[in-house]
């Protein structure tokens, strides 16, 4: 079964476009990527799937439930982390753990104990002292700590430390591997690409590519550097050219064959052709005119 399925789902606010005609299948026990800069709709998707917002077209279903329906259900067995986080000011972070886990009707506190350890969150401090990175890691707690079937979360690093961010993804595995399916929006490209092993590219409300990880990463430009001096003008599949004074970098995605012509024509050593990062391929996609890789 998939976690989350999603066919032709549209939002308009007005006549300004949120998403369009997306459509996606996310398996169940999947770590997935979503993937897009700010305003590609990435968040407008989210708050869809979770009932936060109606749809202006198109159907989606999580965990098996409607959206429509079944958004009760549904989020009591999602663990949702919005990009900005805000608490009543007045609490202490343990009454915020506890107000999310009650509203749930869940008993969290040793999960929100140990995660409280883990990410060094002090729950004996007031919700309005807190830093961005620990009002993110009560956001965190909040979203794991009743152990839910699907993660949906959106930027989720943002304030969080490198050693935190290390942390946090610990525990991501370690909930993935347990049979927990992670949805996880960015535009951090290299969280993507370390950690997730499906994602999908949203660019102007659309999923413009999609895959595993492995294969976006495989299929796009290849990333070609060198030294020396060679005329590339009229080479079709150059994107990215950086020149300098005794060499170029590029992304091609021509043939090889007028490739090496172009190289051979003129005086060129120290030749790198390698396979392209993540942000590659993102970069190749979101060009103007760009399309699947």
């Amino acid at each position: 079964m998939n976690a989350i399925e999603i066919r032709s789902l549209t939002k308009y606010y007005g006549a300004v476009r949120g998403i369009e005609g997306i459509d996606l299948a996310v398996e169940q026990g999947d770590f997935f990527g979503f993937i897009g800069p700010n305003g590609a709709g990435k968040s407008t998707t989210i708050r869809t799937l979770l009932g936060l917002i109606r749809p202006s077209a198109g159907t989606a279903r999580v965990l098996g439930l409607d959206i429509r329906a079944d958004r009760e259900e549904l989020l009591s067995r999602v663990g949702y982390l919005p990009a900005e986080t805000a608490f009543y000011p007045g609490m202490l972070v343990r009454d915020v753990l506890k107000l999310s886990a009650a509203l749930r009707r869940r008993d969290c506190r040793r999960a929100a104990e140990e995660l409280c350890r883990r990410l060094q969150l002090d729950p004996a401090r007031r919700a309005e002292e807190l830093s961005l990175g620990n009002r993110k890691k009560a956001a965190i707690v909040c979203a794991l700590q009743h152990e839910p079937e699907l993660l949906i979360l959106d930027e989720p690093t943002a304030g969080l430390d490198p050693l935190m961010q290390r942390e946090f993804f610990a525990i991501l595995r370690e909930r993935n591997q347990a049979g927990t399916t992670v949805f996880l929006s960015s535009h951090i490209l290299s969280e993507v690409q370390r950690h997730c092993a499906h994602a999908a590219m949203t660019r102007q409300g659309a999923i413009i590519a999609g895959g595993t990880v492995e294969s976006l990463v495989r299929a796009g430009a290849r990333r070609v550097s060198f030294r020396g001096h060679a005329c590339l003008d009229g080479l079709d599949g150059v994107q990215d050219l950086r020149r300098w004074a005794d060499g170029a970098a590029f992304l091609y995605s021509g043939e090889t064959q007028p490739l090496l012509a172009a190289l051979a024509s003129g005086q060129v050593r120290d030749l790198t052709v390698a396979e392209p990062d993540l942000e590659d391929v993102f970069l190749h996609c979101y060009e103007e005119g760009g399309g699947e890789p």
